[in-house]
């Protein structure tokens, strides 16, 4: 299936507006939870090839799901709500509506970088992204370390 041409930026800015705006009414928790979670948005963009980042955005908007509709729930005024106290509840609202629909964007975008599906073992687990250093506990001694001393008769000696 042929994904929408959608920027990771442009799932934040949404977010980001809707998010100040549902602020006009709900503050505290559902302000913290949100902009954590934007902020995890800004390290995924600013780090493309990292699965890490990508997928603490993604599970972050998954959480905040759960989160607005307890938050909202518990919340919502159920008197003397103004115009811009309804405003600011109806962005909060359409914020969340629009989450899934931004979860399955950024699920597609974590398997661009070689993320690995729910479903498939691994997921949330260790790290896939592997790099050049070798940690100092690794019992294996770089091939190439000793290539060059054996011609002198210099033989690798163990500890």
């Amino acid at each position: 299936m042929e994904l929408p041409a959608v920027n990771l930026k442009m799932i934040i800015l949404v977010h980001w507006l809707l998010t100040t705006w549902g602020c006009l009414l709900f503050s505290g928790p559902y302000a913290w939870a949100n902009f954590t979670i934007l902020a995890l948005g800004v390290w995924a963009v600013a780090q493309r090839d990292s699965i890490d980042a990508i997928s603490m955005f993604l599970c972050g908007l998954v959480a905040t799901i759960f989160l607005d509709i307890i938050h909202i729930s518990i919340f919502y005024p159920q008197s003397d709500l103004q115009d811009t106290g309804r405003f600011g509840a109806g962005m909060a609202i359409l914020s969340l509506l629009l989450k899934p629909f931004s979860c399955w964007l950024v699920s597609h975008m974590y398997r661009e970088r070689g993320g690995v599906l729910p479903l498939h073992a691994g997921f949330l687990g260790p790290s896939q992204e592997h790099s050049a250093y070798q940690t100092i506990d690794s019992p294996e001694a770089p091939a190439d370390l000793y290539a060059g001393l054996e011609g002198k008769g210099h033989a690798p000696q163990g500890y």
